[in-house]
């Protein structure tokens, strides 16, 4: 990434936009501790991360983001109840109150009622639903979503858009990375990516 410059404060929404390779996929993967960049800084919630160790990306990567990925990366075997669970166990919270954690996200994506259904038997709208259950029950600071619509059609497209816009709390950053120019229109700020330069357009 060269010219990546740039500030998110919590509650703002970003859609990070332009061709493919051009470099949106290198910039998500930064932002959500993935990688490191090799010049320049990255803060998160105040905290220089540029050097951070794997092990402390990997802590970092757990307490402050969630992840909404275009191919929904549930486990098939598990129920829908059981895969918005993996999230919140590995964020460290168990029993009841993971359960109650999960049911609530679950009915705020409108899938109450059918935690115990498994992904195969879902829509595509569903499973992205539940993976934005999974990746909203403890509320992440920042919230990135890689091509979050790109295996929906257009009306589930609109829902999950809306949704995510619904669900993510006021202390919560949403960076959207899309090809659609309506989920792109849908957030308060655009950064357009070219050969890796990231301009912000209207600024």
């Amino acid at each position: 990434m060269r010219d990546a410059t740039f500030e998110l404060d919590e509650g703002q929404s970003v859609a990070v936009t332009g061709p493919s390779g051009s470099g949106k996929s290198t910039l998500l993967s930064i932002m959500g501790l993935l990688d490191s960049p090799t010049t320049g800084t990255y803060e998160l919630c105040g905290q220089d991360v540029t050097h951070a160790s794997r092990a402390r990306r990997g802590v970092l990567r757990r307490d402050y983001v969630g992840f909404v990925f275009q191919a929904f990366h549930l486990v098939e075997h598990l129920t829908v109840l059981e895969n918005v669970l993996v999230g919140l166990t590995i964020r460290g919270c168990h029993g009841a109150q993971a359960r109650g954690l999960a049911l609530d996200a679950l009915d705020r994506v409108g899938l109450g009622g059918k935690d115990s259904r498994r992904p195969l038997d879902l829509s595509g709208g569903e499973r992205q639903r539940v993976a934005i259950a999974r990746a909203v029950a403890l509320p992440p600071r920042l919230l990135l979503c890689d091509e979050p619509t790109g295996n929906l059609d257009s009306r589930n497209s609109q829902l999950v858009v809306e949704l995510l816009h619904d669900v993510t709390g006021p202390r919560t950053a949403l960076v959207l990375v899309t090809h659609d120019e309506a989920v792109a229109r849908s957030c308060a700020r655009r950064l357009a990516v070219h050969d890796g330069v990231v301009q912000e357009e209207g600024a």
